[in-house]
């Protein structure tokens, strides 16, 4: 299958969690046969939209996507890979009440509505979303993608003995909500430690070294990875509500059970996407 990726950024530009994801989707695709061709989503022009339209889409962040590209998008094969809530004027379900959002703040509607599918990052996203659109093309991945080695550090993290320490994300982002952590562990008169490293394996063994993770978000998570990350690494995890992870069945697993679950998500969820094209051939 020819795939044509539009992103906001890729893994090369910004280290997101959202960009680790969709770089390794695209790595598998293309381990499983598929061409991939990647495009940032400013430099889209109607003229590469026409030039490969024979060709099915994938659209993470599309911030940048013109008006234009998205309406030339309407009959072509696209599914929409959803990170967050680009459905919202805010992006933020957190400022209205039971996440509900009125109608004058709904965007990119029709956009939604006909791609081929809308996937979320797990059940609680996705019903968020459906309660804001109410269409039946959205649905859940129920899970995030990490690379082998990824998974074979997390799997080495589980098994060493942890400090009786906690670990909190230092993150510069408001809603990330570091310094309600620090209040929390302050108050409990737990002992922390705040994790930041640019190198993403670092990151891993400073954060798994202790025996729980505080994080307590202010804007919806779709899934968190990095809460899942903490649970592969069998850690204790205190958090809210609004964690994306929290809420799905698996959220009970940790260490190994957990890892293999992920592990299979590598198969499982580009499955699920190049069937929802396959669907479309089948019925062509």
């Amino acid at each position: 299958m020819r795939i044509i990726f539009i992103a906001d950024f890729f893994a090369n530009q910004i280290l997101g969690g959202g960009e680790l994801n969709n770089e390794e989707l695209i790595t598998i695709l293309i381990a499983d046969g598929h061409e991939v061709i990647k495009n940032n989503s400013h430099l889209v022009t109607m003229e590469f939209i026409e030039e490969n339209k024979d060709k099915k889409f994938i659209i993470a962040n599309f911030v940048g996507l013109r008006e234009d590209c998205k309406h030339a998008l309407y009959d072509k094969d696209y599914i929409i890979y959803e990170h967050d809530h680009k459905y919202l004027t805010t992006r933020d379900p957190a400022i209205y009440e039971d996440f509900k959002a009125p109608s004058e703040h709904i965007i990119n509607y029709d956009f939604y509505k006909k791609a081929k599918s809308v996937f979320c990052q797990s059940n609680f996203h996705k019903e968020i979303v459906k309660k804001n659109l109410s269409l039946d093309n959205i649905n859940s991945l129920s899970g995030n993608l990490w690379d082998i080695g990824s998974l074979r550090k997390m799997r080495e993290m589980s098994f060493i003995d942890k400090n009786e320490r906690c670990s909190i994300m230092d993150s510069p982002i408001a809603h990330k909500n570091t310094e309600d952590a620090i209040k929390y562990c302050v108050v409990k008169k737990m002992k922390y430690d705040l994790i930041r490293d640019s190198n993403y394996y670092s990151f891993l063994e400073r954060l798994g070294a202790n025996s729980k993770f505080i994080f307590f978000p202010k804007t919806p998570e779709t899934l968190s990875r990095v809460i899942v990350e903490a649970r592969m690494m069998n850690m204790g995890v205190i958090t809210n509500s609004i964690v994306g992870a929290v809420h799905e069945d698996w959220f009970k697993l940790k260490g190994e059970p957990l890892i293999d679950l992920m592990e299979s998500k590598r198969k499982e969820i580009p499955q699920k996407i190049i069937g929802i094209f396959n669907e479309d051939i089948a019925n062509s």
